[in-house]
């Protein structure tokens, strides 16, 4: 059965193993260089309690994680996040990370985050259409500002609404105080 749990900084090496591929050898991610477990630990520490890092595995075996970071630096803008989700590479299309996504928007609801901003290399129509069935939305793209294996490519901007923005906004909750909530 699989368990969708917080990541710890000991699934740094799993997290860094998924990861690597993407980097390697598609125009999935925008880094050209993956990171090590040690960088791993460090970004899933740097978490801050406050951004979800969430795995979906099967006993030790991790098989995939979704986490969440600032969408920009600011006070101003600490009621956004940008997300990402990835599967092991012979899990994609088997449902990993859509579990994860739903897991990671409920999450992000229940932390009073109010918007949520996918940023994706484009085209890109499988992550597009994995988005855009847990309510994303296009919200913009930028041109060409992508050199990545050789070519230049556009950015895509997905939104999605978490909660209804109030004002005053609720406190962010700690990601350690609710922990993961399934979508």
């Amino acid at each position: 059965m699989i368990e969708l749990r917080a990541a710890t900084p000991d699934d740094a090496s799993a997290i860094a193993a998924i990861y690597a591929p993407y980097v390697a050898t598609n125009a999935v991610s925008f880094e050209t260089s993956a990171p090590n477990a040690r960088q791993m630990r460090t970004r899933i520490e740097n978490g801050n309690h406050l951004f979800p890092w969430i795995v979906a595995a099967e006993g030790d075996v991790v098989l995939g994680y979704a986490y969440a970071k600032p969408f920009r630096p600011g006070e101003t803008h600490r009621f956004g996040v940008e997300v990402a989700v990835y599967a092991a590479g012979e899990l994609e299309g088997k449902g990993i990370r859509r579990t994860l996504l739903q897991a990671l928007v409920a999450t992000l609801t229940e932390q009073n985050f109010t918007q949520a901003i996918c940023t994706l290399i484009t085209p890109n129509d499988k992550l597009i259409q994995l988005y855009e069935s847990v309510g994303f939305r296009r919200a913009g793209a930028y041109r060409e500002v992508c050199f990545k294996n050789g070519q230049w490519s556009d950015i895509g901007l997905w939104q999605r609404e978490l909660s209804e923005p109030a004002n005053p906004p609720a406190d962010l909750k700690p990601f350690s105080e609710t922990g993961v909530v399934r979508g």
